[in-house]
């Protein structure tokens, strides 16, 4: 894959700022709305709203239909990220404590390295390797950090897994999607396909709604606005324009921002294994984003050009 010029890369960069800062917040929202909705309801609400928004955006700039060599991979993320993703983490939060959910869904990024690594041809650079190794090791010790006595179980520690494994299949599909079509594209039909997947969840949603309180129902349809609509759009511009491994190995950076809204939000003082954890999370994403060196780029460079030896018949 060719190095994409500066300014892209910072464009890419931001989008992906956004992205992980808005997913971030849905898990401060996630905690007031799961407590009216149960999760396919939650699901659905969320999957609707950015649906509806998605689609008004698209409209108003003409985006069209994506070609059909694109829905393979749209409908794929479509039904394993947005859909079935969604409604296995709602339920699996309701049978984990956070720590704990933090802890087996974050092991997302490193089945992106490899499916990436397997089907898509993304290099495994060392950088990569060592930036996901710290921010693997500060997702555990915030997730170790954040377990209470008692609050797991097999169950939804196995939803948590089966979380982790459709949201690394989502992204390894939407991949080569996003070289046919655009991120809006992408994003408005993947969360289409998720809202279709969930529609069995619609009386649930419909009968959950009339009890519960506003403050749960706003926060579904921020989910659905900002952290499904605009961050999952944002994710997909910046995936079109790297690799699937190095925007997995950005997502480390969730589990820190959420201590700190937390903290800032619901007043939840974390302790210090939790910030150390933090801190090492943030501390990998930007190993595993930073770029070489020149006297590496140069080393690098001067291997490109020396002449190979001839092969003897």
């Amino acid at each position: 894959m060719t190095t994409p010029p500066r300014r892209t890369q910072r464009a890419a960069a931001a989008a992906a700022v956004v992205t992980v800062v808005l997913w971030a917040s849905a898990f401060v929202s996630i905690r007031s709305a799961g407590s009216a909705y149960s999760p396919g309801a939650l699901a659905l609400g969320r999957l609707a709203s950015g649906a509806l928004a998605l689609g008004a955006i698209s409209l108003v700039r003409r985006e069209g239909m994506p070609p059909r060599s694109a829905w393979r991979g749209i409908a794929i993320s479509g039904v394993l990220w947005f859909g079935f993703y969604m409604v296995v983490l709602n339920w699996g939060e309701q049978q984990v404590d956070a720590g704990t959910a933090a802890l087996v869904v974050n092991i997302g990024p490193i089945l992106i390295a490899l499916l990436g690594s397997r089907l898509l041809g993304d290099a495994m650079p060392p950088r990569l390797l060592a930036g996901m190794a710290v921010s693997f090791a500060g997702a555990v010790t915030v997730g170790l950090s954040m377990s209470g006595d008692g609050g797991s179980s097999v169950l939804g520690v196995v939803l948590c897994l089966l979380a982790a494994v459709a949201y690394a299949g989502g992204v390894v599909a939407q991949k080569p999607a996003l070289a046919r079509a655009s991120a809006l594209q992408v994003t408005t039909f993947g969360c289409l396909v998720g809202a279709v997947m969930c529609l069995p969840f619609a009386g649930q949603l419909v009968g959950q709604a009339g009890d519960a309180p506003v403050s749960a129902t706003l926060n579904m349809v921020y989910l659905g606005v900002f952290p499904t609509a605009l961050a999952f759009t944002t994710w997909a511009y910046a995936l079109a324009r790297t690799t699937a491994s190095k925007m997995g190995a950005t997502t480390y950076a969730v589990p820190a921002l959420v201590v700190l809204m937390s903290w800032l939000a619901l007043g939840e003082v974390p302790g210090l294994l939790t910030l150390a954890g933090g801190v090492l999370c943030l501390a990998g994403v930007a190993v595993s984003r930073s770029r070489p060196g020149a006297r590496a780029r140069a080393k690098r460079a001067a291997a490109a050009e020396e002449p190979q030896p001839e092969q003897v018949p």
